[in-house]
């Protein structure tokens, strides 16, 4: 009889912190949707900043506004951490065209990828061989591709649900398409824009060289998906066309940026540190208002809606606008470092960087333990219809911070829209919708208070990080 009545006052117990949780995250909702400030600041990010490449005066520009406005937001402590970033730019815009037979020539929409190096003043011209994989590229040879122009045309597959999984799979042709191909003498790469959409917009993104030394370096442009589909059925009808490529980009000494940190001391457990943040910089080509603006500007407007709510925290919440995402992921590397040297103690990191469209759910880097825990929270969120909670990773700039006892996330996005705009020149403000992003601030605040009030299995101290 006793332990019936120990089970009822437990039950009893967990049903009242369940009923408390739920009227809390119904509070939070409804601030984020009528007192937010993330359109605002996204409105202002992208455009009177615009787009925020790495060692521009645009990231420069950011990072001055990113700690004004944490500063403004009322964070006990914001300051900035530096770190040496990568300086590449584009240049003038980039010219493509494909020649059937003398004088006979379609301009096609073409952007270099990042990191690449520019072609000779007045291009490359040259035939085409077109390929699917690498294989498909080992098994032609030398042979067949010296002198050349490779045209990586493997589309992302379409028939998967996560748009994310389909650009996995497709992306490394775009990564490493140019150290692949100079193996078989070829003299520069194209490669089909990482997108579902059949459109004229390339996509940019980042490419490395490995270990080749300057001297066998070939330029590296991305074409659109319309441009890709034309030119594989013109290679059909005449395999022996030529490609023209120009492009004047160039690699310039690192410069030094800044890491944009704000935090407010918990009042209770001021030395477990919750960290949420995105990547403050962009690719050039649009104005980053997806990739990664949106995450930026809900992961500042978390102490708002706190502020708005009377809530005050018990761990230190610690907001980071990381620099270097895109081409690098620098800042990523210094916070670690810093947080490393400092055994500073996350017991869970939150990231948002993927887009600013209507939340389904969050990803997890945990231990089983941990995510019991935040399986039974999933109730809590499904009224709100964000309810995919499931193992498979966090992001990029918090990777890092993983250990075997705390939580890492990321905010999970509908995907279906998301490779229209990434690393494209439509990346703009106008492809946000205010009440999508402001879903988004609500699910990452929502989260983000129940790690506060209920953290996480007890950390020894040889996994602080």
């Amino acid at each position: 009889m006793r332990e019936y009545l120990k089970l009822i006052m437990l039950f009893s117990f967990f049903s009242i912190f369940s009923q408390n949780d739920e009227q809390m995250i119904k509070k939070i909702f409804d601030s984020s949707l009528s007192n937010s400030k993330s359109y605002e600041l996204l409105d202002y990010l992208s455009n009177e900043i615009g787009g925020r490449l790495s060692g521009s005066l645009n990231a420069k520009r950011a990072v001055e506004w990113g700690r004004d406005e944490l500063k403004n937001i009322g964070f006990d402590k914001v300051w900035l951490q530096e770190v040496m970033v990568p300086k590449w730019v584009r240049g003038p815009k980039e010219f493509a065209l494909i020649e059937t037979q003398p004088g006979v020539t379609f301009n096609v929409d073409v952007c270099a990828l990042g990191g690449s190096v520019a072609t000779p003043p007045v291009g490359i011209k040259a035939n085409v061989i077109e390929v699917k994989s690498f294989e498909e590229l080992k098994n032609l040879g030398k042979n067949k591709i010296d002198g050349k122009i490779v045209f990586f045309n493997r589309p992302m597959q379409s028939n998967l649900v996560s748009t994310f999984q389909a650009y996995g799979k497709a992306v490394n042709q775009r990564t490493n398409g140019a150290v692949e191909a100079v193996k078989y003498g070829a003299i520069g790469v194209i490669v089909r824009s990482m997108s579902l959409r059949l459109d004229d917009y390339p996509h940019t993104g980042t490419m490395n060289y490995g270990n080749l030394p300057p001297s066998k370096k070939i330029p590296a442009a991305a074409i659109s998906t319309n441009a890709a589909e034309k030119l594989s059925d013109l290679l059909i009808i005449n395999p022996n066309l030529k490609f023209l490529l120009r492009q004047q980009c160039k690699q310039l000494k690192d410069v030094v940026s800044y890491n944009v940190i704000a935090e407010i001391k918990g009042s209770e457990y001021p030395n477990e540190i919750i960290l949420i943040g995105g990547h403050l910089d962009s690719w050039d080509l649009g104005d980053g208002s997806h990739d990664d603006g949106a995450g930026i500007v809900q992961s500042m407007d978390l102490l708002n809606i706190f502020n708005k709510i009377n809530y005050t925290p018990k761990r230190t919440i610690r907001i980071v606008l990381f620099m270097n995402e895109e081409n690098g992921t620098r800042g990523a590397k210094k916070y670690f470092e810093v947080a490393k040297k400092n055994n500073l103690n996350h017991i869970f990191a939150l990231e948002s960087d993927a887009g600013g469209f209507t939340p389904r759910g969050f990803s997890f880097t945990s231990n089983e333990s941990n995510f019991k825990m935040i399986q039974s929270w999933k109730k809590i969120f499904e009224p709100y219809l964000i309810n995919s909670f499931e193992l498979g990773g966090s992001g990029a700039d918090i990777a890092l911070l993983k250990t075997d006892y705390n939580v890492l996330a990321g905010l999970r996005p509908d995907s279906q829209r998301y490779f229209d705009y990434h690393h494209t020149s439509i990346d703009t403000f106008d492809a946000i919708n205010k009440r999508e992003l402001e879903l988004g601030t609500f699910a990452m605040t929502s989260l983000v208070y129940l790690f506060d009030k209920y953290g996480t299995n007890p950390l020894p101290e040889q996994s602080m990080i």
